[in-house]
């Protein structure tokens, strides 16, 4: 197996699919000869050229709109918006016709496109490039909502993405981009859409996170450990729709919640975890359920290793579930 950066598995992924179904075709700003911002793209406009790999102007309604038209007509669109935080422009292309064609057509039209965007913060990019809105879409039925955490989900998770039928929104946590390695199966590989995944078995706390959280809650869970604490992580992957069973079992066996992402807290996906866990474990829980996330303000610049979760702010939530 190869040992890849999360950013090196999004290119493998797509280097995989391309070469596997010529119906796959990328567009987005910079994804051609430039490779992306990111390089997320690198080599795919030399590969498959310029019919399949499409550089667009900055109009990501256009991106989202001409992706939603070459997926009724039978192909199979990836398109890129650069920044999650650059979304919003095309807000309406998605909700209002990407997520509705199948429901609107009675279940005789797909449209199975899949967008994918770096988000979240840990980049000094400031408040217009470190936003994570899941929620947002979360909030949309006929959507599929993912968020890999390691290079090896990140790849099994893009391909299911681009094999789907219905439209798929693919966040990839930037600030992990090339800071964790890791092996990836070579060739065709995937990973299901709705289900998590228990990255660290425990018998007191469990911890419910996605994306870049994953890691500082294993730091934290490591930490508590050494207290006599044995944290539960599960790592949710896909949002939309998310693992109910994995999250309910858990939290029965444990008795206590903590839901960790870096979205603002008031009505952030974690949220509806733990209103999921309240209706239908309340019986189960032997402390409230607490949630560690980012702050009810824009994202800040030069205070962003303040606003973000880490080891310690999600460690004190441990010890407040795990001595109430």
């Amino acid at each position: 197996m190869a040992i890849l950066t999360l950013v090196q598995a999004v290119n493998d992924a797509l280097h995989t699919e391309m070469r596997r179904n010529p119906d796959i075709v990328l567009l987005g700003e910079d994804v051609g000869k430039v490779g992306g911002v990111f390089r997320a793209t690198d080599g795919l406009y030399h590969e498959f050229g310029a019919e399949r790999v499409i550089d667009t102007p900055l109009c990501e309604n256009g991106i989202v709109g001409t992706a939603i038209g070459m997926a009724l007509y039978g192909l199979r669109p990836v398109a890129e918006i650069q920044f999650m935080d650059f979304i919003f422009p095309a807000y309406d292309q998605i909700v209002s016709e990407l997520a509705k064609f199948r429901w609107r057509s009675g279940g005789h039209y797909s449209c199975p496109v899949v967008i994918r965007t770096p988000y979240g913060g840990g980049i000094k990019g400031g408040l217009y490039h470190s936003q994570s809105t899941e929620a947002y879409f979360c909030h949309t039925p006929g959507l599929k909502v993912v968020v890999p955490s390691t290079p090896s989900d990140t790849k099994g998770l893009l391909i299911s993405a681009m094999r789907d039928d219905d439209p798929v929104l693919f966040m990839e946590p930037k600030r992990i981009y090339r800071s964790i390695k890791e092996e990836v199966p070579e060739g065709e590989y995937t990973v299901p859409l709705g289900r998590a995944r228990v990255v660290r078995e425990g018998r007191d706390v469990s911890i419910f996170a996605y994306g870049a959280m994953v890691h500082p809650v294993l730091e934290a869970a490591e930490a508590a450990s050494k207290e006599g604490i044995e944290s539960e992580v599960l790592d949710l992957r896909t949002l939309l729709p998310f693992d109910h069973d994995a999250i309910l079992d858990s939290v029965t066996k444990t008795g206590r919640g903590v839901i960790v992402h870096e979205a603002p807290k008031t009505c952030g996906f974690g949220a509806e975890i733990a209103a999921t866990i309240a209706e239908e474990a309340l019986d189960s829980l032997k402390a409230p359920i607490v949630r560690v996330t980012g702050f009810d303000t824009p994202f800040p610049y030069t205070l962003e290793s303040v606003y973000l979760p880490d080891a310690q702010r999600i460690l004190d939530a441990i010890q407040r579930v795990a001595f109430y």
